[in-house]
């Protein structure tokens, strides 16, 4: 059984997928670019300003599902640039302090809109 993860504190789907889904004991986050969910727009210019939106939207949608960044045991990064690595990890370490998660980094090609990253999520719940 699974079950779709909604909601308004995290940006809205652009296509047809949810922003999480619930099943057999983990939650498994769509990609998440800095996208305000109040807006709609591109949060941030630089790699900084970007990773902490995507983190802001990871612990919404988290939370919508009964979890929180502690419960994550995986992630993938997606960088557009594999040079904002290192601005991109001073970040990402504040938001796992203790017993970080796995995680693949990767460069891209390319991301939706002006996105310079985009971060997938596993949590066990």
């Amino acid at each position: 059984m699974k079950n779709v993860v909604i909601t308004d504190r995290g940006p809205k789907p652009i296509g047809p997928y949810s922003q999480a889904i619930k099943a057999n004991g983990f939650v498994y986050l769509s990609g998440q670019v800095a996208l305000d969910p109040k807006t709609g727009e591109m949060a941030g210019t630089d790699i900084a300003q970007q990773t902490e939106r995507v983190f802001e939207n990871v612990k919404s949608i988290l939370e919508a599902a009964g979890a929180n960044l502690h419960h994550v045991v995986k992630t993938t990064v997606f960088l557009k640039d594999m040079n904002d690595f290192s601005a991109m990890n001073e970040v990402y370490a504040r938001y796992f302090t203790a017993a970080p998660p796995a995680r693949s980094t990767v460069q891209v090609s390319r991301l939706p809109k002006d996105a310079l990253l985009e971060i997938e999520v596993i949590a066990a719940t």
